[in-house]
This record gives structure tokens, sequence and C-alpha cells, in this order.
């Protein structure tokens, strides 16, 4: 494709990718045939009876002015307040609204994080969210550093190994997804507790995604860093969420980041330039949403459902013969081995090109392999595939049954 003057090519992520590629073939979201596994969304609709939905948004005169650029000031304060209750009841140290800002979704975040970041080296783990590449490549004030996962290669790093880390090779913050996105993994518990005690120790600020922080399937509720900060104002933490994953939203782009008022203060003004804020009415109206009351009733519900979705899709995958080394304990994906299928479908490219033919979608596992500036020329990940079981059951029902059809067409 043709480049205009003083313009560089930006790659597109990985679920973007696969989503254009499908969309040359005929798909789209309402076609009957198609089935899309390679999907970074849940299921929308009402998981149980009754359950509350935002369904329509009224719009104030007041509200077509702009909000502020942190986010509207009941919003941030519930959502602090919301903190307080899941995670922080009976410790001294509180959040308050000054330690919150909304943006328009979770990359916009990112983003805001990104530009406020100093001449330092932070740390990102491989596999991780496929975003994170482009990301830590565009902005060139910092050095990312990759971090292969320890244990088999999946599973978290340890306190100690992380400790290691950080002091080998400088580091002054290190971003993760927490669970993890492709793997599912969850640091969380004392495990948790002990990665911050050596962010405390080693001046490493901790960026924690936490997108996928109500998927969890190894404890009774979601799990979140703000449980085991001692003081919200100087740890250096800071946490990432939204409405896309947990509360299941996708399409409405609405995000908060939670740490430190000088932190919060700091993105805040990276934002007046980057993106000027978030709607107006789209804030007013997610806040009743945000009662601790209605989200630890929806997480339980979330928790169940997914569950749910998680046994079936292993179940069904093990059949195939694709192994999931790491049994996701969090997130909506399992990262599957595709090494014991026949010689054709053993790339993870290769599988979902295959997959398009029966009208299924998966995302290729090299697309996890977070390499900014293709600093790295071995290729990791490349025998997996990112399954998701975000879908609906008839959905995910669907598109396994299709990748069935496609390791019987090779057999």
């Amino acid at each position: 494709m043709h480049t205009l003057p003083g313009f560089t090519s930006v790659p597109r992520t990985g679920v973007i990718y696969v989503t254009t590629k499908a969309h040359e073939r005929g798909f789209t979201h309402e076609h009957p045939e198609w089935a899309n596994l390679g999907q970074g969304a849940p299921e929308v609709g009402q998981l149980f009876a009754g359950e509350q939905r935002l369904t329509s948004i009224a719009v104030r005169e007041d509200q077509c002015e702009y909000a502020p650029v942190a986010g509207m000031y009941e919003l941030r304060e519930q959502i602090a307040r919301m903190y307080n209750a899941l995670y922080r009841q009976g410790k001294t140290s509180q959040y308050t609204a000054h330690n919150v800002a909304i943006c328009s979704g979770g990359r916009l975040a990112l983003t805001r994080i990104a530009a406020a970041l100093g001449k330092i080296h932070l740390g990102h783990f491989i596999p991780d969210y496929t975003a994170y590449e482009e990301l830590l490549n565009t902005f060139e004030r910092f050095t990312p550093i990759p971090l292969p996962l320890g244990r088999d290669g999946f599973l978290p790093l340890s306190a100690l190994e992380l400790e290691e880390k950080i002091v080998s090779l400088g580091l002054q913050a290190v971003l993760l997804s927490n669970p993890s996105n492709p793997t599912g993994q969850v640091i969380s518990g004392t495990e948790l507790s002990d990665w911050l005690t050596v962010a405390r120790k080693n001046a490493c600020t901790c960026i924690f995604d936490e997108f996928y922080s109500h998927y969890v399937y190894n404890q009774s509720g979601p799990v979140s860093a703000a449980q085991y900060i001692e003081d919200v104002n100087t740890d250096p933490v800071i946490i990432l969420d939204g409405i896309t994953k947990n509360w299941r939203y996708p399409g409405l782009r609405l995000s908060w980041t939670v740490g430190p008022v000088s932190v919060i203060e700091s993105i805040a003004s990276a934002g007046s330039f980057l993106d000027g804020g978030a709607s107006h009415p789209l804030q007013a109206a997610m806040i009743p949403y945000f009662e601790p009351s209605i989200v630890l009733e929806n997480q339980k519900i979330l928790q169940k459902t997914f569950m749910h979705k998680r046994d079936f899709t292993l179940q069904k995958l093990v059949g195939m013969g694709i192994s999931v080394p790491t049994i996701p304990q969090g997130s909506f994906y399992c990262f599957a081995n595709l090494q014991n299928l026949p010689a054709a479908l053993r790339d993870g490219i290769a599988f979902f090109e295959a997959g398009l033919e029966q009208k299924v979608i998966t995302v290729p596992g090299v697309f996890f392999d977070v390499n900014p500036g293709k600093r790295r020329n071995n290729a990791r990940f490349t025998e997996f595939a990112r399954i998701s079981f975000g879908p609906s059951m008839p959905v995910l029902e669907r598109g396994l049954a299709a990748l069935e059809g496609v390791i019987a067409a090779h057999s």
C-alpha cells in the first residue's frame, strides 16, 4: 500500500488483523454461520434475569459541555468508593476522587500513562497483550525491556524473580496484564502482596492492567493490587480497568486509572493534549453501575457463567488434540498449543487461515510475542493460538465445532 511522504506504516494489532481478514471473507458479528473465537470481548447480553444493564443514555443540555479531562468528579468519587469497599476495608489509607482519572478506553489510558513516563527502563512480559507492542514502540522516551515469563514459560514471575529482573536490568517500571491476556494466569493473594513489597523496596512502579480482574476462577471475588497497597499516594502502583470486559460494555469505551494523586495529575495533563476527555453523558450514565453491591453480584454470576464456558472449551480442545499448557485461572482465553495437530495446522497463522475456510476466527500466538521495534529476530509462540470463550454459548459451540471440522479436513 502506498504511504504518503512523512508517514510510516503502522501494523494492526492481532485481533484487528484477524477480524479484517475475516471481513474480507464475509464475516460480520451478526452472520449466523460465523464464529469469532478470536474475540477480545465478552458476550454483552443479560447473564441472569433482572440483571441491571445500561440500555439507553439520556443527554441533559449541560452534559453537552466538555467534561473535565480527568473525568466527572462524581464518577471518580464513585469509583474510589468502589475500590475502598471491595479492597480496602479497615485500611487507614483510602482512595479519593483525586486518585482516579477517567478516559475513553483501555488503550487510551495506557497511552496517557506512556506519555507521562520519563526516560526509564520499562519492563514488559512475553507473552502479553498485543496492543502493548506498538504502544511501547511509539513513545521513544523510555526503553522497553522484554521479560520472558518464568516457570514453564507462561506462569508469572515469583517476587524473587521479579526483584532479580528489576535490579539486574535497572527497571523503574513494569507493565503487565493481570489476569494475563493471553494465558489467563493470575497473580493474587500472597504472591501479589509480595510483588508490591518488591516494588516498594526497589522503587519500581508496577502498572497493572486489570481489565480481566472479575474473570477469576480460583477465588471468590475479583482480584486487584489495590488490596495490598499500604499508602495509596506513595506506593508505586498504578491500576487500569474499564467497563469493556468486567462490566461487558466493549462498545462504550470508558476506562479509569487509579494511582497516587501526583500520577493522576500527570495523566490528566497528558489527556489535555492527547484526547481532551471522555464522553460526558456516558460518564454520568455509568455512575450507578459502580455501586459495590451491584458489582459483587454481577461478578459472581460472571464467574459462574464463564467458568462453565472455560471448562466446556478445555474439554473440546483436548478432544481435538489441542493442548492448553496452563489452565486459565482468569480472563476468557485459552493459549492453545497446536504442536500435536496435523503438520499443516501446527503454525498459528496457518491454523487461523484454515479456520477462515470453516468460518471460525482464532488469533495466532505470534501476535502475543510483544517485540517493540522488532529488536528480536526469533519469533516466539508460532505454534500457539489464542482461542476465546468470550462469545455466547451458541457461538462458542459453533466455533469449536468448526475447529473440529478444520482438523478433520487435514487429518
